[in-house]
């Protein structure tokens, strides 16, 4: 039941990437509530897909690497949606990356097909759910700030090729997703922190201390002073492009530290490919 729901979802994430980037090229708004409402039912069927899975599976539901890939493509979704819904600006631009984002990562899930069992040794602790949970949202608030950074670094090509046509006009002011960049890294950061914190308490939990040099923690600590370094570098003055920039290198990381982790490198960590 959980794979078929993924599948709808997988059909309609797709379903409203053509019609977003249908959207951009026509600037119908009538395609614009089209494609949210499409992506408001794939949003609905793929929660739907893990609130099945976890009645059989528990909080295990994001403790693997096939689950962890759903949930934080379900999670980037809905932190779009909910965004869109509440900007004043026209976001189309950022929902045709988010998008086809979640439709790969979903795909990614839906290919590993059954997922391996959590560890024993940390099924009986609280503190896995503490710290996925904010982690995975995280990752996926990140993500979002990655498309805000990509839409960005896209309208100031456009200001200063001077071709300001009609997709110009469909396009968010650079300041819009220059602020909704920033809350959004700071929101990440603030999630990440959460995790970070939590996962040295499971660590101690689980094996003994704090910290053991596993690969996800060195990866995440490095991960957590690069989006540190972003939001100072913020505060002394940088804004615009450069801000954009390290959003996108920023990002860039936090995904190749969380294939490394699961794929090449996962240590003792739970959530390994399986």
């Amino acid at each position: 039941m959980s794979s078929l729901l993924l599948s709808g979802a997988l059909a309609f994430y797709l379903l409203t990437t053509a019609i977003f980037v249908a959207q951009i090229v026509t600037g119908h708004d009538a395609m614009r509530r089209v494609a949210h409402l499409l992506l408001g039912c794939a949003f609905a069927l793929h929660a739907a897909s893990l609130v099945v899975r976890a009645a059989v599976v528990g909080y295990e539901v994001i403790a693997t690497y096939r689950d962890e890939l759903s949930f934080i493509a379900c999670c980037m979704v809905g932190v779009y949606l909910f965004t869109a819904s509440r900007a004043r600006a026209n976001l189309t631009v950022v929902g045709t990356l988010v998008t086809p984002i979640a439709f790969l990562l979903s795909l990614s899930a839906h290919a590993f097909g059954p997922a391996e069992a959590t560890p024993e040794a940390y099924r009986p602790t609280a503190w896995l759910p503490a710290h996925v949970a904010p982690a995975f949202l995280g990752y996926a608030v990140f993500a979002v700030a990655f498309c805000l950074s990509l839409a960005y670094l896209l309208q100031e090509r456009q200001l200063k090729s001077k071709r300001m046509g009609e997709l110009f006009r469909r396009l968010p002011s650079l300041e819009t997703l220059d602020t909704l960049n920033y809350r959004f890294v700071a929101l990440g950061f603030a999630l990440f922190t959460v995790a970070i914190v939590t996962g040295s308490l499971l660590a101690r939990h689980v094996w003994g201390h704090l910290w053991s040099w596993e690969p996800v923690q060195v990866l995440s600590v490095l991960t957590w002073l690069l989006y540190a370094c972003l939001l100072q570098a913020r505060s002394m003055g940088w804004r615009g492009r450069k801000a954009a920039a390290l959003t996108v290198a920023g990002f860039v990381l936090v995904l190749a530290s969380f294939l490394t982790v699961n794929l090449l490198l996962p240590g003792r960590h739970p959530g390994a490919a399986g």
